[in-house]
């Protein structure tokens, strides 16, 4: 590993600019198609984009955190980098696939690592109907919103609204609600992971919702489709005993 090709990007912020001139001048920049390994300096925002964007690339991605929020990051440390990406462990994730249409008929694609996530975009409360697998399983739900989380995202937005939180490796989604005013005790439910969920927006002109994969957003939708996409790999690295099956375990005893 002393010859480790290693391929550096960093989010605008000024720390983590800093940061990636340290490492450069020390390791050196190697072009993304030649590189062993990604390193990605900022935040779990960041973290998402480097994802995203390398995503037809069969290259890891190790994350050091210069950022606010550090869930999918490593430590920063600018020694012992390539002794760190070799004994580094290696989780795999399936991004979400969502499509959706808009009252004007356009269809949208998108992918979400964390989540896709349905939201009110006007002062009342939207109503959604939500199926499975093409059967309706809910013929109304009345909320701010409603989300469906991978197990990486699940300690994100979902947790925030009081989701489960999922195992990494689980064959699993959460579907959680924000919000809910009917049915009141609805809290969500556990999917499959290869269950189709659709949400049908209604009354969709009166109560507008939109569309969001991670931080990508669709207005105006009138129905909005998820699963999980298999045939999409994200490769993530962590230093030994903080990987994502660790975070989330830590995460319920805090």
């Amino acid at each position: 590993m002393a010859h480790l090709r290693i391929a550096f990007t960093a989010s605008p912020a000024p720390v983590a600019q800093e940061a990636l001139a340290q490492l450069v001048a020390r390791y050196g920049q190697c072009p993304l198609p030649e590189a062993d390994v990604i390193v990605a300096l900022g935040g779990d925002g960041f973290m998402l984009q480097t994802l995203h964007e390398t995503q037809s690339l069969d290259i890891p991605v190790y994350g050091m955190n210069r950022g606010t929020v550090g869930f999918l990051m490593n430590a920063y440390q600018p020694t012992g980098l390539s002794d760190r990406v070799a004994q580094a462990v290696e989780e795999v994730i399936n991004p979400l696939a969502m499509t959706a249409v808009t009252d004007s008929g356009e269809v949208h694609h998108r992918l979400a690592i964390n989540e896709v996530s349905l939201l009110r975009a006007g002062p009342q409360a939207a109503w959604l109907q939500i199926s499975v697998d093409g059967r309706v399983r809910l013929p109304e739900l009345v909320c701010d919103g409603a989300l469906v989380a991978t197990p990486a995202g699940s300690t994100a937005y979902n947790y925030s609204a009081h989701g489960p939180i999922l195992p990494i490796g689980a064959d699993v989604l959460a579907l959680t609600a924000m919000a809910a005013f009917r049915p009141r005790r609805w809290r969500g439910a556990l999917l499959p992971k290869t269950a189709l969920v659709r949400f049908d927006v209604l009354d969709a002109e009166k109560r507008p919702v939109m569309a969001d994969a991670d931080g990508r957003s669709v207005r105006d939708v009138i129905s909005v489709e998820i699963r999980s996409e298999p045939r999409i790999r994200h490769r993530i690295l962590f230093d030994p005993g903080h990987g994502l099956e660790e975070r989330l375990i830590r995460e319920q005893f805090v």
